[in-house]
C-alpha cells in the first residue's frame, strides 16, 4: 500500500431493510429510521440511514479491502446527504499516507443526492 492507491468502488443498495436493521442493531430507535409516516411529518421524504450504520459500512469497506488482518484504529466521518430507500451509495477510497503497517484512507460515500459520508479511516494491517 502506498499513498495514492485507490480502493475499488463498492456499490451498496440502500434498502428499507438495511436502514431499519442497522438502526435496530445499533439500538437507535428514533422513528425517522423506521417509520416513513413519522419521518415525513418531521420533514424527510422517507426514513433515512443512521450514522452508526454508515460507520459500520465504511469500516467494512476498508477492512474488506485490506483483508482479515486489518484493524481499524480510527474512523472519523461526517454525514451529508441522507441515504433513503431505493438509492445506491457508492463508497470510494484513496490511501492518503502510510507509516509502517498503518495507513490513512480518505473515504467518500455518494448517493443520488450527493455525498452521504466523507471522512478518514486509519487502518493497521498486521504482517
Amino acid at each position: 500500500m502506498k499513498p495514492g492507491d485507490e480502493l475499488p468502488p463498492l456499490a451498496i443498495p440502500i434498502t428499507r431493510t438495511l436502514i431499519v436493521a442497522g438502526a435496530v442493531a445499533s439500538r437507535d430507535y428514533q422513528d425517522v429510521h423506521h417509520d416513513a409516516e413519522l419521518a415525513r411529518e418531521k420533514g424527510s421524504p422517507d426514513i433515512f440511514m443512521n450514522i452508526l450504520t454508515t460507520n459500520g459500512l465504511v469500516g467494512r469497506y476498508v477492512t474488506d479491502h485490506f483483508g482479515p488482518r486489518a484493524v481499524l484504529r480510527k474512523v472519523a466521518i461526517r454525514l451529508g446527504a441522507p441515504n433513503h430507500p431505493g438509492d445506491t451509495m457508492v463508497l470510494t477510497g484513496t490511501v492518503t499516507d502510510v507509516d509502517g503497517d498503518t495507513a490513512g484512507v480518505r473515504v467518500v460515500g455518494a448517493n443520488g443526492l450527493g455525498h452521504h459520508v466523507t471522512g478518514t479511516v486509519t487502518v493497521e494491517v498486521a504482517r
